[in-house]
């Protein structure tokens, strides 16, 4: 039974793991959209969610909070200022991922994940 059996493991040890979530999140907060593969995505989409919801806070203990999560000033910025308050009267499905096929190397789903524009 897969009872609190939560996350995938990517073949990764934990701090790896964290360190691949930490990184993506920030690119996707820089770009507005990734390339990975689709367990990576699905990995990474409560993760982003998460920190949405905390930085849609927008006092200083979210924004602390945040800088705890993702290591770049800049994107931190980017989050609060820009990305959070689009998304202040939704309560949650930040992101969207859409799924490109397979990759002609190894065969694996290939997915993009990509914040959903809050109009």
């Amino acid at each position: 039974m897969r009872h609190l059996s939560q996350g995938r493991k990517l073949n990764r040890h934990s701090s790896h793991r964290i360190a691949l979530a930490r990184s993506q999140a920030t690119q996707l907060f820089r770009h507005g959209r990734i390339k990975t593969t689709l367990a990576k995505a699905k990995n990474l989409r409560p993760y982003v969610e998460k920190l949405i919801t905390t930085a849609k806070g927008g006092d200083l203990h979210a924004r602390r909070l945040v800088i705890k999560e993702i290591h770049d000033q800049e994107v931190v910025r980017k989050l609060m200022d820009d990305i959070a308050p689009k998304f202040a009267d939704r309560p949650g499905g930040y992101t969207r991922i859409y799924r490109l096929g397979v990759r002609r190397g190894d065969g694996t789903q290939e997915a993009l994940i990509e914040l959903v524009d809050a109009e």
